[in-house]
């Protein structure tokens, strides 16, 4: 599932597309992706303008002239490719799973494909943004200054939990997934069952700072392709190939002077990895 590098890095290639340019037409190819597409969809966004791309957490939020914002969740494998005016569709693309279509009035195209068809679509007024059901019980986004290592721990306090599990409930950091959970994890040299409540300041501080610089490091590189995730250029990401822990069961360690090899877990139904020697 495309966490939140992927997701920035497929909203930073449709801003330039998308940002001031008007709807020309909507085509919608099926009533539902992992809901149903909202009432009147094609129509309510015809001829509109968006204003402004944005995402909070793993969403894409496109602000409409109109008084509405679209959100968009990718899920397991959406995904949108852009076409400029006089682009034609890469011949070895499955078009079958193209679902939504952007006609825009400058002649470009936005497409949203999705094979597992468990990304969505809504609309909701922008001015009831706190009200909206997707975004209104998220935590803090892990990148910029909203998260604190003092405000964790106050999170944290009565959570009995694994760390890695707790880490992955989107009410206490927002858009954090396991790739990445794992990865700030290792780096912090915490273990993945470490109860949440027995963490200290200290290492919460570090634990915070290693979040923040992995996800800064998995932005620049395009996120992380394993399976279905491209691009708006329909570009794969090259994060996974500086992973320290994530899907390398039985592969050394990569830090200085540790013979150990990476071990495998499972913790509420998803894969765990880390180093059991340099995790403790």
């Amino acid at each position: 599932m495309p966490e939140l590098p992927e997701v920035e890095t497929v909203r930073a290639g449709l801003a330039p597309v998308l940002e001031g340019k008007r709807i020309k037409r909507l085509i919608v190819r099926r009533k539902n992706l992992r809901f149903d597409f909202p009432d009147n969809f094609a129509k309510r966004l015809a001829g509109v303008a968006i204003l402004k791309l944005s995402r909070r957490a793993k969403y894409l939020l496109l602000e409409l002239d109109n008084g509405e914002t679209l959100l968009s969740h990718l899920g397991m494998s959406g995904s949108f490719l852009a076409l400029g005016a006089n682009e034609t569709m890469p011949a070895i693309r499955k078009t079958k799973h193209d679902h939504v279509v952007f006609e825009m009035f400058d002649g470009t195209s936005v497409i949203y494909n999705d094979p597992r068809r468990f990304g969505f679509m809504d609309l909701f007024a922008t001015d009831e943004i706190d009200k909206c059901k997707f975004l209104e019980h998220l935590g803090p986004e892990p990148v910029g200054n909203q998260l604190s290592a003092s405000d964790l721990k106050l999170a944290l306090s009565k959570r009995k939990a694994p760390i890695k599990t707790t880490l992955l409930d989107q009410k206490v950091i927002a858009g954090l997934g396991n790739i990445y959970v794992c990865e700030a994890l290792f780096r912090a040299n915490i273990h993945p069952t470490a109860r949440s409540c027995d963490l200290s300041l200290e290492q919460l501080e570090v634990l915070v700072e290693h979040i923040r610089q992995v996800i800064r490091q998995a932005i620049e590189a395009g996120g992380s392709s394993l399976n279905d995730f491209t691009n708006a250029d329909g570009d794969l990401g090259y994060f996974q190939h500086s992973f320290d822990v994530y899907d390398r069961v039985n592969e050394p360690c990569k830090s200085d002077n540790c013979s150990a090899k990476v071990e495998r877990i499972v913790q509420g139904g998803r894969s765990s990895f880390y180093c059991p020697s340099c995790q403790k």
